[in-house]
């Protein structure tokens, strides 16, 4: 287990009102600070984890809107990350989308299956991947 996970709530600093908040669950932490600096220039709360057991306890103590998951972590596989998320009651409502550069023909279809609501292959377009973010999160508000 990595103990230098990161947790870090921080509201975007020229927004009046931030209205959600999202988990980005990634060992890269340049990659984390890259993202979650974007997220908080268009209005989110980001939140992060630098592994799967530190992420899921984020998850279920915060309840974030959306969480960005890495597959590829140093204590657990991203894809049992995303399957506890699913099979908790605490956390089974907040829309998971992957992130990740693994190229296995079936990973897409394996993400699916634990209950990712998209899969974005790095390296991705910010544009398109927020695009994904507003959707999942509007489509979880209008259930």
């Amino acid at each position: 287990m990595q103990d230098n996970a990161v947790v870090q709530l921080e509201p975007d600093e020229t927004s009046a009102t931030v209205q959600h908040s999202i988990l980005i669950v990634d060992d890269d932490s340049g990659q984390t600070e890259a993202l979650s600096y974007r997220l908080r220039s268009q209005g989110f709360q980001t939140l992060t984890a630098l592994c799967g057991k530190e992420g899921l306890a984020v998850a279920r103590a915060q309840h974030p809107h959306l969480v960005l998951l890495d597959l590829g972590l140093p204590d657990i596989d991203g894809l049992q990350v995303c399957e506890r998320l699913a099979d908790d009651p605490t956390t089974c409502t907040i829309p998971v989308i992957v992130l990740s550069g693994m190229a296995r023909p079936d990973i897409i279809r394996c993400a699916r299956a634990v209950g990712c609501r998209y899969y974005v292959r790095k390296p991705y377009d910010p544009s398109a991947l927020l695009i994904l973010i507003e959707s999942a999160i509007h489509e979880t508000e209008s259930w």
